[in-house]
């Protein structure tokens, strides 16, 4: 992230989309297992909605101060099963050391200015087997006075995730989801051009679009939608990381 800061407004507002977050999850839940590392972890809003029995260890990597004192202090509260570690950093203040069976990026690698460096750096920390996980919005015709306003480089498509496969690694899957949300996206972008959605449009995405996503996005074999899912897979080559440094991380 440029400056590690960012508008936190969006963050509160979409912490609303309770239904948005549950059907994402359920698709990304399989690859949440093991240590797993989640990259700009923010208020740690998705955070507690992840964690699952099968999670061992749970470390947020923020690189906002402020962010993270923040989720410091809700991971307090939080119960101890699934109380996650907080640090302040990026990926590239880890050390060698640390390895992980799922490293996730949710709405996050649009922000950061070399991505390419970023999920090679990351593919370092995964282990043999283990899982890079990229949820991001789709499609830069979409991208809209919102996008710029929060501090995004970018949108995808599920080419151009793919043209940042680090070495090592292979896709295991990319799809998109939300293929109704993408007509809200698409009038926003060309009718509304707005910087931020209000509460009620957020509320009319979540509580009626959303729900028919689900449906339509099985029906359209996720070929269609307005965010855009890749999952890399370590093969366990020497160019994806050493296997004795993911042996001595517990």
């Amino acid at each position: 992230m440029n400056d590690h800061s960012y508008l936190g407004q969006e963050l509160a507002l979409f912490a609303q989309a309770t239904r948005w977050k549950s059907y994402w999850i359920s698709r990304l839940r399989p690859f949440i297992r093991g240590a797993v590392l989640e990259v700009g972890a923010g208020l740690g809003t998705n955070t507690f909605l992840m964690h699952n029995e099968e999670v061992r260890q749970w470390t947020c990597l923020e690189p906002d101060v402020a962010m993270a004192g923040q989720l410091s202090r809700r991971a307090e509260q939080a119960p101890k099963e699934c109380q996650p570690r907080v640090r302040t950093g990026t990926i590239s203040s880890l050390s060698g050391e640390e390895a992980f069976d799922a490293i996730l990026y949710i709405d996050v690698l649009e922000h950061i200015e070399n991505d390419r460096a970023e999920l090679a750096c990351a593919a370092r920390h995964l282990r043999d087997g283990g899982a890079l996980v990229v949820l991001s919005p789709a499609h830069p015709w979409l991208f809209s006075p919102f996008d710029q306003a929060i501090g995004h480089y970018r949108r995808y498509t599920k080419a151009s995730l793919a043209d940042l496969t680090p070495a090592g690694l292979r896709i295991e899957q990319a799809f998109y989801l939300d293929s109704v949300g993408l007509l809200a996206s698409a009038a926003n972008r060309l009718l509304l051009r707005q910087s931020l959605p209000d509460a009620r449009q957020l509320a009319f995405w979540d509580k009626i679009l959303v729900p028919l996503s689900r449906m339509m996005d099985p029906i359209l074999g996720c070929r269609l939608g307005k965010t855009t899912v890749c999952v890399w897979r370590n093969t366990g080559t020497p160019a994806g990381h050493n296997q004795s440094l993911a042996s001595s991380t517990t």
